[in-house]
């Protein structure tokens, strides 16, 4: 979705920022954003790394003179029964995921304030509302990042052209499942529906051009803000996935893109959008 976000931008004609860990992967963003129609600079650095936080943000301002939007996208994710998944690997989801986007947001804030204008969009989930079983930390993690942008939306009520916006993706069709940490020992595919990530990344790009504090992307999304009004949902939930993964074929243990980016070739489609049936929650 970070790449299908940046390349909406780029036709856009913006001048972009792209960070993430692997310096090949956004060598080649860099140059379709080029060929799109916009600028890019790119900036290797890791969302767990506060200092590299602080530096991007200060730097997209030296060298541009302000940012406009930022965007939190940063994601990765890990199934598998809670107490049998080491204790680091909840950790490195919440630090990614929750803490990687407190600390994008703390360091572009002060920038927004002293221009008195700009724009946080974070890419959460609809994980934010239907809590995952076997995904216990990532369900955390989004949990956790809707709030932190409801209560950052509350605290700057007093700075009207400081927009925080939420973006809810349902089940897109992105190499995140096969990238994602898998402690099964299943092979895991997505419950369809399952959208082109294209979709989420004009959703995002939508929240730059006209700020509100919620999009949703695909129907389970919107949708998924039911899932607390529905009694037992968490343990039917539970049951649905345990059955589909007793069905599931076997899968070697992996740690996945968790503490280093993925193997796998970089692209924005998973290849996944027309399977007929899938195992796993929808996240």
């Amino acid at each position: 979705m970070g790449r299908a976000s940046a390349y909406e931008f780029a036709r856009h004609g913006a001048a972009l920022f792209l960070s993430g860990r692997d310096r090949q992967a956004l060598h080649e963003v860099a140059e379709r954003c080029h060929r799109l129609g916009g600028q890019a600079r790119i900036a290797v650095a890791d969302v767990t790394d506060p200092e590299a936080m602080s530096r991007l943000a200060d730097g997209a301002v030296e060298t541009a003179g302000r940012i406009d939007v930022w965007v939190n996208n940063a994601g990765i994710g890990a199934l598998g029964v809670f107490d049998e998944m080491p204790l680091e690997v909840h950790e490195q989801v919440i630090q990614t995921d929750l803490l990687g986007c407190l600390r994008g947001a703390h360091a572009v804030l002060p920038h927004f304030k002293r221009q008195g204008r700009g724009i946080l969009i974070n890419n959460i989930s609809l994980g934010a509302f239907a809590p995952q079983p076997y995904a216990a930390a990532y369900s955390a993690a989004k949990f956790g990042l809707r709030a932190l942008a409801e209560s950052l939306r509350g605290e700057l009520h007093a700075w009207p052209h400081i927009h925080v916006c939420n973006a809810y993706p349902s089940v897109m069709d992105t190499p995140g499942f096969r990238d994602g940490g898998n402690y099964t020992g299943k092979a895991i595919t997505p419950v369809p529906p399952v959208y082109d990530p294209r979709r989420a990344a004009k959703a995002i790009v939508g929240l730059a051009q006209r700020p509100r504090a919620s999009a949703f992307v695909g129907l389970p999304a919107l949708l998924a803000c039911l899932s607390p009004l529905v009694p037992g949902y968490s343990t039917l939930n539970g049951w649905l996935v345990s059955r589909a993964l007793e069905r599931a074929g076997p899968m070697p243990t992996s740690s996945g893109n968790l503490f280093s980016p993925p193997s796998g070739e970089r692209r924005i489609e998973g290849g996944i959008a027309t399977a007929a049936r899938g195992v796993g929650p929808p996240w």
